[in-house]
C-alpha cells in the first residue's frame, strides 16, 4: 500500500510544476501582468529561472534568456502568486531570494560572484527584506558565537553571563520583527513574522486549592497557536518550510490528539477558513489528502474518508489530474466501508464444499478476518504464525478465524496448505467466479473493495457485534489490541 502514498505525495506537486514549466518565456511586456528586469553578470546568452518555494519543494515559475549584455526579462500576462522566489542559473546555482507581492514591476541586478548581494530596485517588499537581511547578518553570527561559548562554558557564572547575552540578542531580533509587524502590517514580511511566532505562555494560574495548573501551558499554546496566522493568505503557501509548513507539522504532532475525530475537527476548521483563498485551500487539501490517504497510524484513514466524502465526492476535484482523480476515488471507495468502529461489510462466501458461509453467522467474542493466497510468499510465512498465537492465546479469548482465499484458481494449493498446517480450526471460504461475476453485473462492490484487499495477507479484527476494532496491523499489534480490550472489559 505504500505505493499509493508515494503516488499521492508526487501527483499534486507534479501537476502544478508541469503547468508552471509551460509558462511563456517571453521578452514582451504585458499590461497588468508582471515585468521583472534581470541582469546577472557575467552570464551571457544563457537562461536564468525564477523558482518559488512550496514548503520543502520548489516550483519553476518562469525563465528568461540573458543577452550579450547579461540582461533579460521575466514577464507574463498575469501576476505571479505572492511568495518567496529564487533566482537560479541554468547550472542550477541559486543566486538570491526575491520577495514577490503586489508590486511586480522591478529590477534585479545580481553577480554570480556575490550571489547573496543582489540589488533590487522598485520593490518595497524587497527593500524591507534587504534591511532585515542586513540586520540579521549582524545579529545572527554573534548569537551563533555565543551558543558555541555556552556549550563550552567552564563555570556556572560564565554560563549565566553568556545566557544573558543570548537572551538579549534574541530579544533584539524579536523586537525588530515586532516593529515590522507594527509599522508595516500589510507587508509580506510582517505576515511571515506573524506566522513564525509561537505563543508565549503567561504566568501559570493556580487551581482553587492553591496548586499550580500544570496543564495550563499546553492548553494555552494549543488554543493560541494560530492566533496570528491568516489561513486566507495565499502568500504563505509559497514560502520555505520553516515559515508555515513546519508550524503546521508541529501543531498536528504536538497539539492535536492522534485520534481521527480530533484531526478531522482541525482539518475542517482550516479548510473552511481557507476556502476563499484558492492557493491555500488547494495546498491544505492536497497536503491532508497525501498525509491521511495511507497514514502511519491505524484509523487515521478516516480523515481521508472525511475529505473524500466532503470535498472530492462533492465535485471539489480541481487540484486533480484525470489520473490523480482515478487514484483518489479508487482509494476513497476502498476505505469508505471499512472504518474503525463501524460494522464490518457483510461477506457471504462459500466453503470448499460450496456451502454458503456468511461472516455474520460466526458467533464469537472476536473474529479475525484473514484475506490470503496460498501461493503468496508472505502469506506462507504469516498464516502459520497467526495460527500459532491463535491456538496459544486468542482462541482462549473467544476468537474465531474467518479466512478468505482471494484466488479461486488455487483450490488445490489452498487445500494442501490447510492440511499441511492443520488449519482446520479456522472457517475457510472463497468466492466462486460465478458469484463474483453476478456481483459485477449487478454493480455491487466485491470483497476486495469492501475490505481494501489489494495485498495479501490483509487482516481485520472484529468485536462481538462484528464492528471493526483493528486492521492492517502485524501480529503483535493485533495482540496488543486484544490485550487492551480484555483489560478494559467491565468486571462481571
Amino acid at each position: 500500500m505504500r505505493a499509493f502514498l508515494l503516488l499521492a505525495v508526487v501527483f499534486f506537486l507534479s501537476s502544478q510544476v508541469q503547468s508552471q514549466q509551460s509558462a511563456t518565456r517571453s521578452t514582451a511586456r504585458f499590461a497588468g501582468g508582471y515585468h521583472i528586469d534581470v541582469k546577472v553578470t557575467p552570464l551571457k546568452n544563457s537562461w536564468v529561472y525564477l523558482y518559488n518555494y512550496y514548503g520543502k519543494y520548489y516550483q519553476i515559475a518562469d525563465s528568461a534568456r540573458l543577452n550579450e549584455r547579461s540582461e533579460g526579462l521575466f514577464s507574463g500576462p498575469k501576476k505571479l502568486h505572492g511568495g518567496i522566489y529564487l533566482l537560479v542559473t541554468d547550472k542550477k546555482v541559486r543566486l538570491c531570494e526575491v520577495h514577490i507581492d503586489k508590486d511586480q514591476e522591478f529590477s534585479i541586478v545580481a553577480d554570480t560572484s556575490k550571489p547573496e548581494q543582489p540589488v533590487i530596485t522598485g520593490s518595497p517588499e524587497n527593500t524591507l527584506y534587504k534591511e532585515y537581511s542586513d540586520f540579521l547578518g549582524r545579529v545572527a553570527p554573534r548569537l551563533t558565537e555565543l551558543q558555541q561559548q555556552f556549550a563550552t562554558a567552564g563555570t556556572k557564572e560564565d554560563s549565566a553571563s553568556i545566557q544573558k547575552q543570548i537572551s538579549a540578542g534574541n530579544k533584539q531580533l524579536q523586537d525588530y520583527r515586532e516593529n515590522i509587524i507594527r509599522t508595516q502590517p500589510e507587508s509580506m514580511l510582517a505576515a511571515f513574522f506573524r506566522t513564525m511566532k509561537r505563543p508565549e505562555v503567561p504566568e501559570m494560574p493556580k487551581k482553587a486549592d492553591g496548586s499550580l495548573d500544570s496543564s495550563y501551558p499546553f492548553r494555552y499554546v494549543q488554543e493560541h497557536f494560530w492566533d496570528d496566522v491568516d489561513f486566507a493568505d495565499d502568500r504563505l503557501v509559497r514560502t520555505p518550510a520553516p515559515i508555515f509548513e513546519s508550524k503546521l507539522d508541529d501543531y498536528f504532532k504536538y497539539y492535536v490528539s492522534p485520534d481521527a475525530d480530533s484531526i478531522i475537527k482541525e482539518v475542517r476548521y482550516m479548510l473552511l477558513y481557507a476556502r476563499e483563498a484558492k492557493e491555500m485551500y488547494r495546498y491544505l487539501l492536497a497536503r491532508f489528502t497525501n498525509k491521511y490517504m495511507n497514514p502511519e497510524i491505524m484509523g487515521q484513514d478516516k480523515v481521508f474518508v472525511y475529505l473524500f466524502e466532503n470535498h472530492y465526492l462533492k465535485g471539489d476535484t480541481s487540484i486533480l489530474t484525470d489520473k490523480d482523480k482515478e487514484t483518489v476515488f479508487k482509494r476513497g471507495w476502498s476505505l469508505i466501508a471499512n472504518q474503525i468502529g463501524e460494522p464490518a461489510p457483510a461477506l457471504d462466501l462459500v466453503d470448499s464444499a460450496g456451502r454458503s458461509t456468511p461472516l455474520y453467522k460466526l458467533n464469537a467474542a472476536y473474529t479475525l478476518v484473514v484475506f490470503w493466497d496460498p501461493n503468496c510468499g508472505h502469506c506462507k510465512e504469516t498464516v502459520p504464525r497467526i495460527d500459532s498465537i491463535y491456538r496459544a492465546k486468542w482462541k482462549g479469548l473467544g476468537m474465531k478465524v474467518y479466512a478468505v482465499n482471494v484466488d479461486e484458481t488455487t483450490m488445490k494449493a489452498w487445500s494442501e496448505f490447510i492440511a499441511k498446517h492443520d488449519l482446520y480450526a479456522w472457517t475457510h471460504t472463497y468466492q466462486p467466479k460465478a458469484q463474483r461475476d453476478e456481483e459485477a453485473a449487478s454493480g455491487r462492490p466485491n470483497f476486495r473493495q469492501l475490505y481494501d484487499v489489494y495485498k495479501t495477507p490483509t487482516l481485520y479484527l472484529l468485536d462481538e457485534q462484528k464492528r471493526i476494532i483493528a486492521k492492517n496491523l502485524d501480529i503483535s499489534g493485533f495482540d496488543e489490541v486484544l490485550t487492551a480490550k480484555e483489560k478494559n472489559k467491565p468486571k462481571k
